[in-house]
């Protein structure tokens, strides 16, 4: 009478944004005309530490239990509750440095951060135990009208992260025994460290353009790969990312980070299997290198543009573990105008940026409550007339800042990527590097804002030759003025 997994996630690693089906059966209850109530039980444990321990309840967070369908099997569709464990980053952990300090206070924006973070909220470990529970109606048995739950069987250990996919996404099937299995693969779709076809968490352009004062990072999937090194040996996959810098007279000068430096707000060896390393936040654009780097801030008036990618070890090109990122400082086309720098939540629990450097309109619009005030005093000796007295007068008044911004003309790939900006849920203006603080400060750097253009046509060279976007933003905080 044993309970088993018909169908269940195809690939280890998985956006929580994707159906999370389990399908289990147990004929020879199911089709017991003795037994009644018959129910199947899912048992959910998420861990931020390693993963579940399936013999303990200290990680469950909850029981759910569902009737066999008309084919005799219970299907579990997760997606609803482990989406509610995992969620986007914003504040760097303690071991991060910004300006070079040390992130003590955990109040540094998770933007601003000089070389790594971990993650507090972007990536879980899920594990789910599987059972079958009836009544026996059988009244010659001995066990009649007892509640029986059969032993329990378990799934596999599986990685969550913040993200979602797409219609369009690929998903795999199985194969043999396992043909009824599907998910999308991150390891073969670019996310692991292993080849020079590896990226970051997201869909971004391999080509971006970036201001001098502009922060920014990219996410990466700690998954550990091993590459031999030249004097032998071995080194995990995400171990350096290097940075080469491309100065006005041809010339080059190197720096790099390292992931398992603690230094550079990184995790040693022994802390592989925590939940906060396996997806690390790297800071990459200029702002960020100018809070760390001696090389880039001496040659910062000089540098043209910098190209950055994961090794496993120092000094080999054999040692490069993802394809190659280009950030071109200064953007040719800006033309005096105020950039707006945004940041949002990527499909891959990541964070995008694009810097608005065209013509950009600030509107404010005012709300509030008046009252009529009498022109003299009337509680007083005698009666005053006072000149600022009188009137309707305003109560309070509440502000609230709207921003139409303008791209500047960019390619397709990038128009195909601003559609995760339209849909993201969390968007937020990024002020840029500031040379009179050596320590974040709340309340200046990021600013929440709601994105309120609705519609979004996606544009092609073919259709419209030049593409260029127009974006309004409101901040989702209001000013609220003094009282009278």
């Amino acid at each position: 009478m044993a309970t088993i997994i018909e169908q269940k996630p195809r690939f280890q690693y998985m956006p929580v944004g994707q159906d999370i089906i389990f399908t289990i059966s147990n004929n020879s209850i199911v089709t017991n005309s003795n037994f009644i109530s018959v129910k199947f039980i899912a048992e959910v444990h998420i861990s931020n530490d390693g993963v579940p321990n399936l013999s303990t309840n200290t990680q469950v967070i909850g029981t759910f239990k569902t009737t066999p369908n008309n084919a005799a099997v219970g299907m579990f569709d997760f997606r609803p509750v482990v989406e509610n464990y995992v969620k986007a980053d914003h504040k760097a952990l303690a071991n991060s440095t910004y300006k070079t300090a040390v992130n003590t206070d955990l109040n540094t924006p998770l933007h601003l951060i000089d070389k790594f973070s971990g993650n507090n909220n972007s990536f879980r470990y899920l594990a789910i135990r599987f059972s079958i529970q009836y009544v026996d109606n059988d009244s010659a048995s001995a066990t009649f009208g007892d509640l029986i739950t059969e032993p329990f069987i378990n799934s596999d250990n599986y990685n969550i992260i913040n993200g979602y996919l797409k219609y369009t996404d690929k998903l795999e099937t199985g194969t043999g025994n396992d043909s009824n299995d599907f998910g999308y693969n991150m390891q073969q779709f670019e996310f692991a460290y292993n080849t020079t076809t590896g990226g970051f968490l997201t869909n971004a352009p391999v080509v971006q353009y970036a201001n001098i004062n502009d922060y920014g990072t990219v996410a990466m999937l700690n998954i550990a790969k091993v590459f031999k090194s030249p004097g032998g040996g071995s080194q995990p996959g995400v171990r350096y990312i290097v940075f080469t810098f491309l100065l006005e007279d041809g010339s080059t000068v190197n720096d790099s980070i390292e992931l398992v430096d603690i230094a550079d707000g990184g995790f040693p060896f022994t802390q592989q299997d925590r939940a906060y390393n396996q997806i690390a936040f790297a800071g990459v654009f200029p702002a960020n290198l100018r809070g760390w780097s001696t090389v880039f801030n001496s040659n910062i008036d000089n540098i043209v543009s910098y190209v950055f990618d994961v090794r496993s070890y120092l000094g080999a090109v054999a040692g490069i573990a993802s394809k190659t990122y280009q950030v071109i400082i200064n953007c040719p086309t800006l033309k005096g105008y105020e950039p707006i720098r945004i940041a949002w939540l990527n499909q891959w629990g990541g964070w995008d940026y694009y810097t608005f450097i065209l013509k950009s309109t600030k509107k404010i619009s005012t709300k509030g409550s008046t009252y009529q005030q009498l022109e003299g005093t009337w509680n007083e000796s005698t009666y005053k007339i006072d000149g600022f007295r009188g009137g309707k007068k305003a109560f309070r008044v509440n502000a609230t800042e709207k921003i139409t911004m303008n791209s500047d003309y960019i390619s397709e790939s990038e128009s195909e990527w601003f559609e995760e900006l339209i849909n993201s849920p969390e968007v937020y203006i990024l002020d840029g590097f500031q040379t009179d603080d050596s320590n974040a400060i709340l309340n200046h750097y990021v600013t929440p804002v709601r994105l309120t253009t609705k519609d979004y046509t996606k544009k092609t060279v073919a259709n419209d030759k030049l593409i260029q976007y127009t974006f309004e933003v409101e901040k989702s905080k209001t000013l609220r003025t003094q009282s009278i």
